[in-house]
């Protein structure tokens, strides 16, 4: 019975694509833009954090587990590639965030001739080198 189901639905199917259809252009054939690449980086930046939290409860739990488990922690965040991960990991936060309130201000109505999706583009991601450099020379 099953395999008269799968027939069935496999002529039924076969009726409708009987002719191969273009595929959709991809990133192939567009040119990037300001608004693509910002949209993606923004996805990025999303699962970066994310994949962020995974550091967090590491370094709750090794605080929670003692001097040994903390001293391990602070020697590889202090190490250079961890201050790049912990730099690239506050830069994802702070333009998830410019993003995420250039999109609530586009929500209002602001922002959609050509030109300001431009200029609130750069100046989102102006904002977030500005903020994270900030944050990083207030840290040290």
């Amino acid at each position: 019975m099953a395999g008269c189901k799968f027939l069935f639905v496999k002529l039924y199917l076969g009726m409708f694509m009987t002719h191969e259809r273009p595929l959709s252009p991809h990133l192939q054939v567009y040119k990037p833009q300001i608004t693509s690449v910002l949209s993606i980086l923004h996805r990025i930046t999303g699962v970066v954090l994310c994949l962020g939290l995974f550091v967090l409860g590491w370094w709750l739990l090794a605080a929670a587990s003692g001097p040994e488990a903390y001293a391990t922690f602070q020697s590889v965040a202090g190490s250079p590639i961890g201050i790049i991960a912990l730099v690239g990991w506050s830069f994802a936060l702070f333009y998830h965030l410019c993003s995420g309130v250039r999109h609530l201000l586009m929500d209002t109505g602001l922002f959609f001739s050509i030109p300001e999706v431009y200029k609130s583009g750069y100046a989102t991601l102006a904002a977030a080198a500005l903020i994270t450099a900030m944050f990083w020379i207030a840290y040290l």
